[in-house]
């Protein structure tokens, strides 16, 4: 929980007016003209910095690029280029630029780099025989003036479309930070949408999937003011804690993009202040505690909660009361109030009113756990035919641990393993062993650990046991991957003359364990395939060294139990 800055800027916004539109928190001050757009198009987000994401928060802006592949990117200011990566999913290919006011700016899903960086790209991966390599560039090798072309955007990566992902970090730690903050804006005269609010019961000390919780959908009553449907006050009883599901659009009926800020008063009290000004990579993940996640695996709505788990790390809350547990002293009415904030100061309210009542208090939901995982400590949980080991900092609250197993599938060479349930998120991984029964010798090397829910999970067997470090609750159980993955050519032959061609194009696919690597050789020399996943495709550039005549093309293709599919075809040119 960060508090710097905050109290002065609390204390201006009290002299001059607290719900002034045009103003937001922020912990530090940020230069303004410094970074230019890197485009030479109109800003224009389909996402925003903070974005509440599947597995993560949105650490960048997504600049659109009109659908369009191969805009020119420009470095948003002087600099030179720390960094350059290829990635097989995540970011694709990106660009690192480090600024000398100590602000980096990155560059993602590039289509292309311009020649000085795809000289350095090539020679890494040549000289490490794969495609996907991460470069740190010395300093001053490349410098840059801003303006200047770095190569193109595209859709490279875990991309799902055409756009540029843009971050903005601080130097010495690699934090991303608000992009917007900086001056790069987005058009957006429209306050955020508040849809509901959740009251949750925390009389029991475990927050989980039985977790009693209360939905109360808001209802707009002005420009920016919102009340709830429900009829005043809400009733509660004891601990309580709650939840607001809120969002920010730059355009009516444009994309659903993050907040900047949420602000939670009792009483006029601040008992949690949210804000995404800057976050950290490596707690990130934690966006699965800082969400209701029970409640979004059954719903599919993200609702954000305004209390913070004993083990969550995340250090968006600025002020924190009682971890935002609330517990009222009397049976009075008493007065709540949520603030939340775009990063232009768009601002919406939310005014209700709580009140003690016994009678409020709902049923204490019956624990159904074999025994008790304690966040801050390690855990086992062992069985003849199974072992869980979890370190400490892998649950953000304790778990009533439950366990149970069914009959083997089909294929498989275990019972099934119900390791907990999926309710519960995990922040880092923890082991799992299981026994395998009737596994044949030959097949002990191309075991691995399968997830009914999400396929297969890796692993590896070792003395009697197939092991995998997994971050995911669920049922699990024994597999084996004897199927080599499969090459099919786009528009390549056996005898083929290619005189025309600029690059040969294939599918590659792996039925469960996945591809682990591909290499291709031209006369036994080994030659780059670019990749994208999503795609499923993979080709190679024609070197235009390449003499004419007769060559023989051979490509590789492995999974991870080491099933290997080869295809060799003669080409001309």
């Amino acid at each position: 929980m960060k508090n710097y800055g905050i109290l002065l800027i609390y204390l201006g916004m009290a002299l001059s007016g607290w719900a002034q539109n045009d103003q937001i928190i922020t912990a530090r001050t940020y230069p303004q003209g410094y970074f230019r757009n890197p485009l030479d198009i109109p800003m224009d987000a389909s996402g925003t910095f903070g974005e509440l994401r599947s597995t993560h928060f949105h650490a960048g802006d997504d600049y659109r690029t009109q659908q369009r592949i191969g805009l020119p990117l420009h470095a948003a200011a002087d600099g030179f280029v720390s960094r350059v990566r290829v990635q097989i999913g995540g970011g694709g290919n990106s660009v690192y630029i480090d600024h000398p006011n100590g602000y980096t700016t990155v560059y993602l899903h590039m289509d292309r780099f311009n020649d000085a960086l795809t000289n350095i790209i090539r020679a890494e991966q040549y000289k490490q025989k794969r495609f996907d390599v991460d470069v740190t560039v010395a300093p001053e090798q490349v410098k840059l003036s801003k303006g200047q072309v770095i190569g193109h955007a595209g859709n490279t990566g875990g991309s799902a479309g055409p756009h540029l992902h843009f971050e903005i970090r601080d130097s010495k730690t690699q934090h991303p930070l608000n992009p917007q903050l900086f001056g790069l804006r987005f058009n957006d005269r429209f306050n955020p949408t508040i849809n509901s609010i959740l009251v949750y019961d925390l009389n029991d000390e475990l927050f989980n999937e039985h977790t009693p919780r209360r939905p109360f959908p808001a209802r707009a009553t002005q420009n920016g003011r919102y009340g709830l449907n429900a009829g005043n006050p809400i009733l509660v009883s004891g601990k309580f804690g709650l939840g607001i599901s809120a969002i920010d659009r730059h355009r009516a009926g444009g994309f659903q993009n993050g907040v900047y800020s949420i602000e939670l008063f009792l009483d006029g009290k601040a008992i949690s202040t949210v804000l995404f000004e800057e976050l950290d990579f490596n707690t990130s993940r934690a966006i699965h505690a800082y969400i209701d996640y029970p409640y979004w695996k059954s719903s599919k709505a993200k609702v954000q909660k305004s209390f913070k788990d004993p083990g969550n790390p995340i250090e968006i809350f600025h002020i924190l009361e009682n971890r935002g547990v609330i517990n009222l002293p009397d049976n009075e009415l008493h007065e709540v109030k949520y603030v939340v904030k775009d990063v232009q100061g768009n601002c919406s309210e939310l005014n209700f009113q709580v009140k003690n009542n016994v009678n409020a208090s709902p049923t204490v939901a019956k624990r159904h756990g074999l025994q008790l995982f304690q966040w801050d400590k390690e855990n086992t949980f062992e069985r003849d035919d199974i072992q869980v080991q979890m370190p400490k900092g892998v649950l953000y609250d304790n778990l009533d641990f439950e366990y149970t197993n069914t009959a083997r599938p089909t294929g498989g060479y275990s019972l099934t393993h119900r390791v907990h349930n999926g309710f519960i998120p995990l922040f880092s991984t923890f082991t799992l062993r299981i026994k395998p029964t009737n596994l044949p010798e030959h097949l002990q090397q191309k075991a691995l650990i399968a997830s009914v829910e999400n396929g297969s999970e890796g692993g590896k067997f070792e003395n009697g046991w197939v092991t995998v470090n997994t971050r995911s609750f669920g049922r699990f159980y024994v597999a084996v991957d004897t199927v080599a993955p499969t090459i099919v050519p786009r528009n390549f032959s056996n005898g083929k003359n290619v005189a025309a061609q600029s690059k040969i194009d294939f599918t590659i696919s792996d039925n469960f364990s996945g591809i682990q690597s591909f290499n291709a050789y031209i006369d036994d020399q080994w030659v780059l395939m670019e990749y994208d996943s999503k795609n499923r495709h993979l080709w190679h550039r024609f070197d235009t060294a390449l003499s004419k005549g007769s060559h023989r093309f051979k490509l590789v293709v492995t999974d991870w139990k080491d099933n290997e599919k080869t295809y060799e075809a003669s080409f001309t040119k």
